[in-house]
C-alpha cells in the first residue's frame, strides 16, 4: 500500500492579502521539495473533494457553518478575526481542505492507502466548534476525527499536534470526549495563550518555553506523549503537522530541525504499527519559512511512505 498525497488547486486560490504569512506559496514549497527529492512520483496523488455540511456538523455548530457560507465574499476580503480573512475562493479552499482530511480517512480505513498526507490550506487546528481563528476556518483534523468515529465506528482515536502553537480549536471540540486523545507540544506563553492548564486524562498538553531545541522537544514527547498513547492504544492516529517550530521559522521561536520531524514521525508511526493497524492521517497546519517548510514536510512524508 502507498502513502496517499491529497491536495487541490483551490487551496492555491485562498489568499488573505499581500505579505500574509499563511500564503499560497506554502503548498507549492512542499510540492517543489517533493519533486526535487524524487519522492512525489512514488506517492498516490489525489485531488480533494469538498467536505459536506453533514461532515462539518460533526465538529462545528450548524449556525457557525451557515455564517461562513453566508459571509463568503464575491469580491475583496472579509475578516473573520484579526488574522483570518476570506476571499472569493476561500470557501471552496476550506471545504477542499477539510474534504481532503475526510477523504484520507476513508482511503486509510478501506485499505486503499496505508497512510496519507494532506497538503492543504487553510489550516485548521485553531478553529473551534463555533469560531474561526489563527488563519483557520474549519478544523480539518477535528472533522476527519469525528468522521472516523461516527462514520467508521472507531472508539479510540489520537491526535498528535507538534505545531508551535497550541491547537486550541481541536481541544475545544474534543475536551470532553474521552474517545479522542490530543497530544500537543507548543510554545507557551504564546498565541493562542492557552492550553497550559486545561488538560485532562485524554488532553495531553505539554507547554514548552521559547527557544526549545530538538532534544528538549524529544524529551517532552518521550516523557508525556508516549506513555499516554501506550495507555490509550488508539485505533487510528492523526497528525496536526505544523512545521513552524523549525529553527528557521521566525514566527515560531523554537529550535527544531528536519531530523526532529523525522524522529517524531518515526515514533508516531511505531505507535500506529502496534496499535492502529498502521493507520495514520497527517494534515498540514503551520509552517511559514518556505524552504524549511518544504524540507521538513518532505522529511515527514518520506518517513510515512517508508521510502
Amino acid at each position: 500500500m502507498h502513502t496517499a498525497y491529497i491536495t487541490h488547486p483551490a487551496c492555491l486560490k485562498h489568499d488573505m492579502g499581500a505579505d500574509h504569512p499563511e500564503c499560497p506559496a506554502r503548498i507549492q514549497a512542499i510540492e517543489d521539495q517533493l519533486i526535487t527529492s524524487g519522492l512525489l512520483p512514488f506517492l498516490d496523488r489525489h485531488e480533494a473533494r469538498q467536505a459536506t455540511v453533514e461532515e462539518l456538523t460533526r465538529a462545528h455548530e450548524r449556525d457557525y457553518i451557515g455564517n461562513i457560507f453566508s459571509q463568503a465574499p464575491s469580491s475583496g476580503l472579509i475578516y473573520l478575526d484579526a488574522d483570518t480573512a476570506m476571499n472569493p475562493y476561500s470557501l471552496e479552499a476550506a471545504l477542499r481542505a477539510t474534504g481532503a482530511a475526510v477523504m484520507a480517512v476513508d482511503m486509510v480505513m478501506s485499505g486503499k492507502a496505508e497512510n496519507a498526507f494532506c497538503n492543504i490550506r487553510p489550516p485548521g487546528h485553531h478553529a473551534g466548534r463555533s469560531s474561526a481563528a489563527g488563519f483557520c476556518i474549519f478544523n480539518n483534523v477535528a472533522v476527519a476525527v469525528a468522521h472516523a468515529l461516527e462514520h467508521h465506528g472507531l472508539q479510540r482515536v489520537a491526535i498528535a499536534d507538534f505545531d508551535v502553537h497550541h491547537g486550541n480549536g481541536t481541544e475545544n471540540i474534543f475536551h470532553d470526549d474521552p474517545r479522542v486523545m490530543l497530544c500537543s507540544t507548543f510554545r507557551h506563553p504564546y498565541y493562542p495563550y492557552c492550553g497550559a492548564d486545561s488538560g485532562n486524562e485524554h488532553i495531553i498538553n505539554v507547554p514548552l518555553p521559547a527557544g526549545t531545541p530538538g532534544d528538549k522537544f524529544r524529551a517532552a514527547v518521550t516523557q508525556h506523549w508516549l506513555p499516554a498513547l501506550e495507555r490509550f492504544q488508539p485505533q487510528m492516529l492523526f497528525i496536526s503537522a505544523g512545521f513552524d517550530a523549525h529553527a528557521e521559522d521566525d514566527m515560531g521561536g523554537f529550535g527544531l530541525r528536519e531530523a526532529d520531524y523525522v524522529w517524531v514521525t518515526e515514533i508516531l508511526k511505531d505507535i500506529a504499527v502496534r496499535h492502529a493497524n498502521r493507520r495514520i492521517v497527517s494534515v498540514l497546519e503551520g509552517g511559514y519559512a518556505l524552504h524549511a517548510l518544504g524540507r521538513s514536510a518532505t522529511a515527514h512524508i518520506r518517513v510515512l511512505s517508508g521510502l
